[in-house]
């Protein structure tokens, strides 16, 4: 799986073009799912920067941030059959592997070495070897993203931002806002529907 990775650029599974990146990548993980090599190396191409910068903001440090993306790759090769795009969008799938993947990266270094300074989620997401065409996707997808955390309201908008930039638990989440654990899952799933809604469509939930 390394070596399609580290060769990819030249041939592709399904075709790019105008799609979005959702409707390209939920092709790609399709594709990769029946097995097709080449459609795991556009997914890799298209998404690892922004993989990359989920986890870099994790972790912190750039050699576990390289080992970790590769290792969500792995893990969507193994599983891309279990995306089901009618349940979400296919780039918070990815995401959400890589923020998982992540925290389990830096649990188990702070097991070793202890706590770590928890990380801002106004930092801005680095990309790492980017090609320029790769930075304008990037830099589309976090004015989209800013825009649909903009929309949330104002305790769902902190609850994810803390979930998934801050590398907090659910539990460790509950603890900082003072809120019931039940109280905080209801916002981060109310706030990822939306997210999801407004990612996908751009329209609101009513």
């Amino acid at each position: 799986m390394l070596m399609v990775l580290a060769s990819s650029g030249s041939e592709t599974g399904p075709p790019t073009g105008p799609a979005t990146p959702d409707a390209r990548w939920s092709a790609y993980l399709a594709a990769a799912a029946r097995g097709d090599q080449s459609a795991l190396a556009a997914l890799y191409d298209e998404s690892s920067s922004l993989v990359h910068g989920v986890v870099q903001r994790i972790l912190l440090n750039p050699a576990d941030a390289e080992e970790v993306t590769l290792d969500v790759y792995t893990q969507i090769w193994r599983g891309a059959s279990d995306f089901d795009p009618q349940r979400g969008a296919a780039p918070a799938w990815i995401l959400m592997l890589a923020r998982s993947r992540a925290l389990d990266r830096l649990r188990s270094r702070q097991r070793r070495t202890g706590p770590e300074t928890p990380i801002d989620p106004a930092l801005p997401l680095p990309a790492t070897g980017a090609q320029p065409e790769e930075l304008a996707l990037l830099g589309q997808q976090r004015r989209q993203m800013r825009l649909a955390l903009a929309a949330l309201a104002d305790e769902q908008r902190e609850a994810i931002e803390l979930a998934y930039f801050g590398g907090l638990s659910h539990t460790e989440l509950a603890e900082k806002l003072g809120q019931p654990l039940g109280t905080v899952k209801t916002r981060i799933r109310l706030g990822m529907t939306k997210l999801r809604q407004l990612l996908t469509t751009g329209k609101e939930v009513r």
